[in-house]
């Protein structure tokens, strides 16, 4: 699989989310400032919640820029069978008998983009099942715990 084209869709992926968020932020902002939204009561709490979403929403639009940046300056390295997993590495796990194919990124964890024929899923070092794969090597089992259910999973690759 070819990384740099993996990273790429994942960047394209993170910018059409990046337009979404920021017509939502947008959005939010007018809400928040919109004359209507004026408290009328010490109860009236309206304006204050739309603020609130408008934060939100703003936070969401510098993660993903950050998220953007980060795997744009990403140095891609190819990584040997006998290489510990780390940031870059692109992981392929099988899970009785059923594949799975993880990118380890600094951020935009939970992303998942399709590259050929293989679903592909963004995994942070910083999730459980990211911590769990740091500095495992090619051909390790790993026991996990998947939605309370204890799991074996066999790495198949690092590349």
């Amino acid at each position: 699989m070819n990384k740099p084209a993996l990273v790429k869709k994942i960047i394209d992926h993170l910018a059409a989310e990046l337009e979404l968020y920021a017509k939502a932020a947008r959005a939010a902002r007018e809400e928040a400032t919109d004359p209507q939204n004026k408290a009328e009561n010490k109860y009236d709490t309206r304006g204050l919640e739309a603020s609130y979403l408008a934060r939100g929403q703003a936070r969401q639009v510098a993660e993903t820029e950050q998220a953007m940046h980060e795997l744009a300056m990403l140095e891609l390295r190819a990584f040997a069978a006998a290489d510990p997993i780390h940031v870059g590495a692109l992981v392929e796990v099988e899970r009785r008998g059923e594949p799975s194919c993880y990118f380890i990124a600094p951020k935009a964890g939970g992303t998942e983009v399709k590259s050929g024929k293989k679903e592909v899923l963004v995994l942070t070092p910083g999730s459980p099942l990211g911590q769990q794969l740091m500095g495992k090597r090619q051909g390790d089992l790993l026991r996990v715990d998947l939605g309370g259910t204890k799991d074996e999973l066999r790495i198949v690759s690092v590349s």
